[in-house]
């Protein structure tokens, strides 16, 4: 099975899947746990570019082909093969993402991200975990761990956006779910992270009994 968490900035996604993957592992489901941009060796080199606060200005279309490059890179050699060998695979961020901050929040109609994903061979997860919560918390969270975390700084470029930007962002995820409710599923990330875990943790245990 591929599981893909998603939500806005702050959401509490790195988390919540490693505490997910690792309660998998003790029940004994074989899990691999990866993330996007950045889950192979050549992603971790488009991640710097995507994520650096310094470097320019980028143009929506560069950054959404950046994107597409790394997934097209990652599923051939990392998630498929590993769906291949039988292991449930949770990736941190995919191809709603894309949808949710290059198609609503840069503004490229979601037609032309589809076409180009389809040349490219990109599926659809089996299942998503959609963190929601609202905008201003979430910033909140985010820029105040980049604040006494340099290496979460030095990935802060989406952080630095206007809040109008990430209410897009939600808007966006949360009409993905309206548009597939047999695979998204919208999780409440307020309040704490045992709380939230426990609500993922009733997901898992039903899509994996």
């Amino acid at each position: 099975m591929f599981i893909t968490f998603e939500g806005i900035e702050g959401s509490g996604k790195s988390l919540q899947i490693g505490r997910a993957a690792a309660r998998l592992e003790k029940r004994g489901v074989p899990c691999l746990l990866t993330r996007e941009p950045g889950g192979t060796e050549f992603g971790r080199a488009l991640r710097r570019v995507l994520l650096s606060p310094g470097g320019g200005r980028r143009e929506p279309w560069s950054e959404l082909l950046l994107y597409l490059a790394d997934r097209h890179q990652h599923l051939k050699e990392v998630i498929g093969p590993a769906l291949e060998r039988g292991r449930v695979v949770l990736c941190d961020r995919y191809h709603d993402a894309t949808r949710a901050y290059q198609g609503a929040a840069r503004g490229i109609p979601l037609d032309d991200i589809e076409r180009v994903a389809r040349l490219l061979g990109v599926v659809e997860p089996d299942r998503t975990i959609l963190l929601d919560l609202d905008p201003e918390t979430g910033l909140g969270r985010a820029r105040a761990r980049n604040s006494c975390d340099p290496a979460a700084a030095a990935e802060g470029r989406f952080e630095a956006e206007e809040i109008s930007f990430h209410r897009r962002v939600r808007a966006a995820y949360l009409d993905l779910a309206r548009r597939f409710p047999g695979r998204i599923e919208v999780v409440d990330a307020a309040g704490s992270p045992d709380e939230v875990s426990a609500r993922v943790r009733d997901l898992l245990d039903r899509w994996l009994p």
